[in-house]
């Protein structure tokens, strides 16, 4: 359910933050301690987004106690519609176990701010879909997700003062952001193929352990590999995060036998272009593009077809 893309970005976090801490703080298994922090992050944002749209949606029953409770409550406060707190897809995610643990072990439900809950809903209310959805008397399993999706892209996506809750919440939020969207919309799409308490397949769990563990074991190695074709390049002035996704990209090469070296070299590119300079993706490309040659010339890269499931 996770990308690749996204491990490799999580491994370039780790191995950045390991390559900016005082060495006397490095203790055995700190590397992998980084990476799986960063990982459950992903976890966390996953749960977390979905828990917001349950809040917003739940929060028509507080809305209505609230306005009914008045001194003197008028028509419409005795009125108002709840419906949508007793959607099938709410039932469905409050009522999965691994979605309870994941709250209770994060301690998501202290994370609540009301005041936004609140703003968010009265976003919600005034709109054309919303109107449209309480004033249809029937429920369809199409409707009931198609408002929910709706809570989740037109509410908290356009909402300014909710991007900036979760960037304030979680420190990469936007490494995650385009990631957590297809997680959404396939939750929704099947609900019943998701396990909140394993996001990440053991397959992609195995797969960033190694090739963290592998760029910090082989770390001299691909240096020796890289530098010869910095050429007119002062490797001390290269930016930090080339120097690394090259690194990576190298260790693809020769120690990860399914993936395609044309995969490889695209997703660092790729990644170069968003965490670095707007040259980056080029620069890496042209390096990569080299040292490949050599060590095919070397027949050093062994690739294989991937096994089927």
């Amino acid at each position: 359910m996770i990308s690749r893309r996204n491990i490799r970005v999580k491994v370039m976090q780790t191995l950045y933050a390991l390559e900016t801490m005082d060495e006397s703080s490095i203790k055995p298994g700190t590397a992998t301690r980084l990476l799986n922090e960063k990982l459950d992050q992903t976890c966390q944002i996953f749960t977390y987004l979905l828990n917001s749209v349950v809040q917003v949606a739940q929060y028509a029953e507080i809305d209505a106690l609230a306005r009914a409770s008045k001194h003197l409550p008028s028509a419409e406060d005795l009125q108002v519609n709840t419906k949508i707190a007793g959607n099938e897809f709410i039932y469905q995610i409050t009522s999965d176990k691994g979605f309870q643990v994941n709250l209770e072990q994060w301690k998501m439900k202290l994370q609540t701010d009301d005041d936004l809950l609140r703003k968010l809903y009265n976003q919600m209310v005034v709109t054309d879909t919303y109107k449209a959805y309480i004033a249809d008397g029937s429920r369809t399993k199409a409707g009931e997700k198609e408002i929910l999706e709706f809570i989740y892209k037109e509410v908290l996506g356009k909402s300014e003062l909710f991007i900036q809750h979760m960037e304030d919440t979680f420190l990469h939020w936007g490494d995650d952001e385009e990631m957590m969207s297809i997680l959404i919309n396939n939750y929704f799409n099947k609900p019943h193929l998701f396990n909140f308490l394993q996001l990440i397949s053991k397959e992609k769990l195995d797969y960033a352990k190694e090739l963290l563990l592998t760029v910090i074991d082989k770390k001299e190695y691909c240096l020796e590999l890289i530098k010869p074709k910095l050429q007119n390049w002062d490797s001390e002035r290269i930016a930090a995060v080339d120097m690394l996704l090259m690194e990576m990209g190298v260790c693809e090469f020769l120690y990860f036998p399914t993936i395609p070296t044309k995969v490889t070299i695209n997703e660092y590119i790729d990644l170069a272009k968003a965490y670095s300079t707007p040259q980056s993706g080029q620069f890496i490309n042209g390096i990569l593009d080299n040292i490949l040659k050599d060590l095919e010339k070397e027949q050093l890269v062994q690739k294989q077809d991937r096994p089927k499931k």
